[in-house]
């Protein structure tokens, strides 16, 4: 592969930069609450504020959508972009997050990002120009990073999340070349791979060599995430569990060779969650507040979550709840076609599902609903005051997952003492310790396990959690045990922080290294 050459005169790296303080340049497609479609938008802004938290200078950046800019804190334009892809004067404005104060650049380009959803049309389907939207929001990124436009903030970590910030690495060392910043690719979930025609890469202006085309084809496609994957510095993962899922075909989806050629390179780091705004203890969208200590508030939580979804009002009815995407991937089609065996089994039992997805699942949900009136509570969408309270009143989740690289669910409940049923996939194995006898008597438990895919294992799973439930002290304990774990950033903040703080020591004049690095990659790819 030949050298990149230098090629931004404003750009300047040298030894003495190793001292400065980490600076990250952290981009993404969603960052709560100024965009969501799921929980990327929730690491998106956790992470960084937790890494703010610990010393670091960050700022963010993502796509001026139009609801970001109505949100978004004391927005200012603060520089402008000569050229990007052939989008001119493009204007970065910088706001404040609306909860962490921190620094983001909002890409302004309207008529890319203010029409439309972030990633779909309203009739569920992807948008067609997709490519050209992550491929100029890629772009600017870069741009940013090498402090064009008239920036004075230079980052000595960019860090990209999913395919949407795929090309970026690439893009940063065309821009900078060996003297970029170092660059740390997050893939949060390898299914979803930022496939667009192969053309698509000529309205990109992607380089044409057989070096750099080695690291954008997957299917005979363009992949944006394999880009990611293939020429950033490091790459991270969002469990370790799933870190080593991914090398191998069931959940590497084509790209486990290169993940394996690259393993050396590959960390995974857990996921956490904002342990303030998921507190019972002090949550104001509550009926009740409670704590681990003292748990009587769940019981009023409980009842006011049933009389809001129309269920009987029974404080010892088992509530089982179901927050998320409905999709094969969260198994919501097994739970679909085995809820009424549920039901039947014990006249008490009741559900409740906060989520949307599959036109089709969403429509087996409302029937089985209707045929279970005061039992049974389907509501389509997704609320985030209206989480919190299904989170805080049910006594079980229920989280199937056919592959879960991290999963944020089943921490929110177990923040709130409810016990997650869960697939021992990804980043489940890694969160949830299985209620077997050995684990209640060592008070390790925190929810339980059914390892296969089939509606029988689930109904197994949540006839034994209920049997759980129906034992008072014992469930006590699971709640108190569940709720006491630390689930917080920190723990995850200081693992990115010793990241970064190798790849700045690497960086420094190991350029032709990296060079080296790649060339291996492509060889044994």
């Amino acid at each position: 592969m030949a050298r990149f050459q230098r090629k931004s005169p404003g750009w300047a790296m040298t030894r003495a930069r190793s001292v400065a303080p980490q600076r990250i340049l952290f981009a993404a497609s969603e960052i709560f609450p100024l965009a969501k479609t799921g929980g990327l938008a929730d690491v998106c802004a956790s992470l960084p504020a937790a890494l703010a938290g610990l010393g670091a200078e960050v700022q963010l950046v993502m796509p001026g959508y139009e609801q970001a800019l109505d949100l978004a804190d004391r927005p200012h334009v603060t520089a402008t972009l000569d050229n990007v892809l052939g989008f001119e004067n493009v204007r970065i404005i910088t706001a404040r997050t609306p909860d962490t104060a921190l620094p983001i650049n909002l890409i302004d380009i309207p008529e890319l990002y203010r029409n439309g959803g972030i990633y779909q049309n309203a009739d569920g389907s992807d948008r067609d120009d997709n490519a050209v939207r992550f491929g100029v929001f890629g772009q600017a990124a870069a741009q940013i990073a090498a402090g064009r436009g008239g920036s004075t903030w230079h980052p000595n970590i960019v860090h990209c999340n999913d395919w949407q910030t795929g090309l970026v690495p690439l893009m940063l060392r065309e821009l900078c070349g060996p003297e970029m910043p170092a660059t740390v690719f997050t893939a949060h979930n390898m299914m979803f791979q930022g496939l667009f025609p192969w053309e698509g890469r000529t309205a990109l202006r992607l380089p044409t060599n057989d070096g750099i085309e080695a690291g954008l084809g997957l299917h005979g496609q363009l992949s944006f995430l394999k880009a990611g994957l293939y020429f950033s510095d490091s790459l991270t993962t969002v469990s370790p569990t799933y870190a080593r899922e991914i090398q191998t075909p069931d959940y590497g989806y084509g790209l486990e060779g290169l993940v394996r050629a690259r393993g050396g390179h590959l960390t995974g780091i857990l996921n956490g969650i904002d342990s303030v705004f998921w507190d019972p203890s002090g949550n104001t969208r509550l009926a009740a507040r409670y704590s681990a200590q003292d748990l009587s508030g769940k019981r009023y939580c409980k009842n006011a979550l049933q009389r809001e979804l129309g269920l009987v009002e029974d404080e010892n009815a088992p509530l089982i709840i179901f927050v998320g995407r409905l999709t094969w991937q969260k198994m919501a089609d097994i739970l679909r076609d085995c809820l009424p065996a549920i039901l039947a089994r014990e006249p008490d039992r009741q559900f409740a599902l906060l989520g949307q997805g599959e036109r089709g699942l969403e429509d087996g949900f409302r029937s089985i609903a209707a045929a279970f009136p005061g039992r049974v509570s389907v509501q389509i969408g997704y609320c985030e005051d209206r989480a919190h309270r299904i989170h805080a009143g049910g006594d079980i989740l229920l989280h199937g997952s056919q592959f879960e690289p991290c999963g944020l669910t089943q921490l929110y409940a177990m923040r709130f003492g409810t016990i997650p049923i869960v697939r021992p996939v990804g980043g489940l194995a890694d969160t949830v310790v299985h209620a077997s006898e050995q684990a209640l008597v060592d008070g390790t438990a925190t929810g339980v396990w059914f390892e296969e895919p089939s509606a029988e294992a689930m109904i197994s799973a949540v006839d034994h959690a209920i049997w759980l439930y129906r034992q008072p002290l014992t469930w006590r304990r699971l709640q108190r045990v569940a709720m006491g774990v630390d689930s917080s950033w920190d723990r995850s903040a200081r693992q990115y922080l010793a990241l970064y703080s190798r790849l700045r020591a690497h960086r420094l004049g190991a350029a032709a290294g990296q060079d080296a690095d790649i060339d291996a990659v492509r060889e044994s790819a």
